[in-house]
């Protein structure tokens, strides 16, 4: 039975597949469909997207299998007159028909209602107008906006009649990377693009004024600079040792004491080193691993080689998994020249109180197993799913289209991409039912498959113009509130 949660319930996320019970989402807004080819790679997109098939053609049925798991009152038995709107108002924060769940949160819908408040809204617009460099004029004419339209704006960089104002922001949609819940805390990224910084801002206001998280004001976690960064040279700032950024997609919450946190193009070792020190010294976790990869577009982030499914099943990279067994087996030439001292990929676990004395782990099956079985007292064997089903070429392109990133509504069922074909005949092998988000949902509307029944599925996506965009459902999503079973 669906049980309401509301606003003032407990943020907690303590593992990666504890049944899903709120997060935030953004639908693709009118600024994806102003992404310019001399500009796509700038703003962090391999190509320009079809705005109206990457809404109603895909990214509708992510909302809408969503709500069917997480706040059914908002969709049963409204699907045909959902399907049959040529506005989709449904899914538009503001609208009259918007489905305004408090499961399944808009973040745009979140921002409305900030600036609903004269002094939050006089705020947050002299700030986006700073870093964007408006006229005083435009800031004094942007308060004047309903505050549902300001966040459009706000969010698009675009005004109703299609004039642009600034840069839109079409990597909004992968929520996860403005935060990550740890436990009962919230830890807000530092986004190592500056097409983000917008982002950062307006997630920045939203989780300090909105009532929705006004109880764990005192358990938000933001990063501290460098003290010395605006000191340094511009060469040494974009030091890996200097530097400090991180995003949502590198830190993963396996288990109630255990935070991974991935080390990427994304993410500096000074940024990791900085989350474990805040996170030991507030006793949110007693163990972080540090898991350090090749700083390659291709991963981006450990999100986008490995992804849990159940507690003792995992999706992974087979290239990248198996580098510690692959040093093994290494030829003579390797002994006798340079050492490499500075690996890409790197495997190291902390412990409070004892971080000076890191464990190495070889490779990561071994970490996972090792979360599996020792962090979540998993009993039966520990299984991987491999990118591809581990076939050359297949695991590497798939994995380009996401195939490692896949978010758990609960534990065994999980969300991807209908494309990455390779990878779903490895999970049927496993012993998984694959089925589309459109099947799905119809069967669920007419009562032929129930949520609190379904096991071991692969729940496929539409995703020629999603995947464009380089990333996944782990990616769309930023969980803040799990139930893991007994």
């Amino acid at each position: 039975m669906h049980t309401e949660i509301t606003a003032g319930t407990a943020i907690h996320v303590a593992t990666e597949t504890g049944t899903l019970k709120r997060l935030l989402i953004h639908s693709p807004d009118r600024g994806l469909g102003k992404v310019v080819p001399s500009k796509a790679q700038d703003w962090l997109f391999e190509d320009i997207v079809h705005l109206d098939t990457m809404r109603r053609g895909e990214y509708d049925y992510y909302v809408k299998l969503l709500l069917y798991f997480l706040d059914p009152d908002k969709i049963k038995g409204k699907l045909a007159e959902i399907d049959n709107d040529p506005t989709r108002s449904f899914f538009i924060p503001g609208s009259e028909n918007y489905f305004d769940s408090n499961c399944v949160v808009d973040i745009q819908k979140l921002l409305g209602e900030i600036l609903e408040n004269s002094e939050v809204r006089v705020k947050l617009t002299a700030a986006i107008c700073g870093i964007e460099r408006c006229s005083y004029n435009t800031q004094e004419e942007l308060n004047q906006y309903d505050p549902h339209e300001l966040a459009k704006i706000f969010i698009s960089g675009s005004y109703s009649d299609k004039r642009m104002l600034f840069a839109p922001l079409p990597n909004l949609i992968f929520m996860r990377d403005i935060g990550i819940v740890i436990n009962d805390h919230i830890l807000l990224n530092k986004p190592a693009k500056n097409a983000r910084t917008r982002e950062s801002i307006l997630a920045q206001f939203v989780f300090f004024y909105h009532p929705m998280f006004g109880k764990i004001k005192d358990s938000i976690i933001e990063i501290p600079e460098n003290e010395r960064h605006f000191l340094l040279p511009d060469d040494e700032k974009a030091s890996d040792y200097h530097r400090c950024t991180l995003e949502g997609g590198d830190v993963m919450m396996v288990a109630p004491n255990h935070l991974v946190i991935g080390c990427s193009e994304r993410t500096s070792l000074y940024a990791a080193q900085q989350v474990m020190k805040l996170l030991f010294e507030k006793h949110v976790v007693s163990k972080i691993t540090i898991v350090k990869i090749p700083k390659k577009r291709d991963y981006m982030h450990i999100d986008t080689i490995f992804t849990q499914v159940k507690k003792n099943v995992w999706v992974l990279l087979g290239s990248l998994a198996r580098l510690g067994d692959e040093a093994k087996k290494q030829d003579l030439l390797h002994f006798f020249g340079p050492q490499d001292t500075n690996k890409e990929f790197r495997i190291l676990q902390f412990i409070k109180d004892d971080e000076r004395n890191p464990t190495e782990i070889e490779n990561l099956e071994d970490l996972l197993t090792s979360i599996s079985v020792q962090d979540l007292g998993v009993t039966e064997p520990v299984r991987f799913i491999y990118s591809g089903d581990n076939e050359f070429p297949y695991g590497e392109r798939e994995q380009w289209t996401d195939s490692c990133n896949l978010l758990a509504l609960k534990d065994g069922v999980v969300v991807g991409y209908d494309r990455n074909d390779k990878t779903l005949d490895a999970f049927r092998k496993h012993g998984y039912q694959v089925i589309s988000a459109k099947d799905l949902i119809q069967k669920l509307e007419d009562d032929e498959l129930s949520v609190e029944t379904l096991t071991d599925t692969f729940i496929t996506l539409p995703s020629a113009e999603l995947s464009r965009a380089r990333g996944g459902s782990h990616c769309m999503s930023m969980p803040i509130l799990r139930v893991s079973a007994p």
